[in-house]
């Protein structure tokens, strides 16, 4: 072993040592103090570059859901209306049917018959979700149509048209006199009010399939987010308390090997 006063390479390399013991504590108490794994993208480039994105379709994601959530708002709004004119539509059958009964008297009864049409054509057109007509579109600029995006991706839509395929106009008032009233025919409305319900019920399982799946999406997605972003708190606590040792060591080693050469002293005596 040499003797050197001018350079102590024991005491560099013990302090070498004893700086990246101080920084392995340094990350491991910031890591307890924040909860994260990485705190800076220097900690792990690739997973903070992929936890990010991840994020990002997350977002996309629960937006996509809110977009949901207002599509089946919309045809619950949509079907509870069509109802009513389904419900409407039959008690215009049954005025019909009673008009074949000759002690009824027929113009109280196109009377009646009107009065529905026009409660049938007050709903058709006074139909709306947040000020939007739903079942005549005149809300809507034209050629537009109902589309929700339901996904990630731009074209991951739902389209439900305009929902103004169901024609009433011809059940005004004054539609119906008690010389016709046994000729009005309602199942023209009453097929296609059918039609649009069924339409509705095969939107909204589509939605729910949709919803089902960004669920389990956001769901797993959030979980990897968590595995690359999220501290281990038990293991790091143990980093932290090795590392804390281990500063504590260095620097006592530190100090001893830094006044080693005092040793040489000895030799001037």
């Amino acid at each position: 072993m040499a003797f050197q006063i001018n350079t102590n390479v024991g005491a560099l390399k013990a302090y070498n040592a004893l700086a990246k013991v101080n920084a392995q504590a340094q990350k491991a108490q910031l890591r307890l103090a924040t909860g994260s794994r990485i705190n800076s993208v220097a900690d792990d480039t690739s997973g903070y570059r992929v936890g990010k994105e991840l994020e990002g379709k997350i977002s996309l994601m629960k937006s996509a859901q809110g977009n949901i959530g207002s599509a089946k708002n919309m045809l619950s709004t949509a079907e509870s209306a069509l109802s009513a004119i389904n419900d409407l539509v039959n008690q215009i059958k049954g005025k019909v049917a009673d008009s074949n009964d000759p002690t009824k008297n027929l113009t109280a009864l196109a009377n009646d018959v009107n009065a529905l049409g026009d409660e049938i054509n007050a709903i058709f057109t006074n139909t709306k979700f947040n000020d939007t007509a739903l079942m005549s579109g005149a809300a809507l600029p034209a050629g537009s149509n109902f589309a929700f995006k339901t996904g990630v991706s731009e074209t991951t839509t739902i389209n439900f048209g305009t929902l103004n395929t169901v024609d009433t106009t011809g059940y005004s008032a004054n539609g119906a006199t008690s010389g016709n009233i046994t000729s009005v025919d309602v199942s023209t409305l009453e097929t296609a009010v059918q039609n649009a319900l069924g339409s509705i019920g095969n939107y909204q399982q589509r939605l729910d399939v949709k919803d089902e799946y960004l669920t389990s999406a956001i769901s797993n997605a959030t979980a990897s987010v968590s595995r690359l972003f999220d501290a281990d708190m038990a293991m790091e606590q143990l980093n932290a308390t090795k590392a804390t040792i281990g500063s504590q060591v260095g620097t006592s080693m530190v100090a001893q090997l830094n006044s080693a050469p005092q040793s040489i002293l000895g030799l001037f005596r």
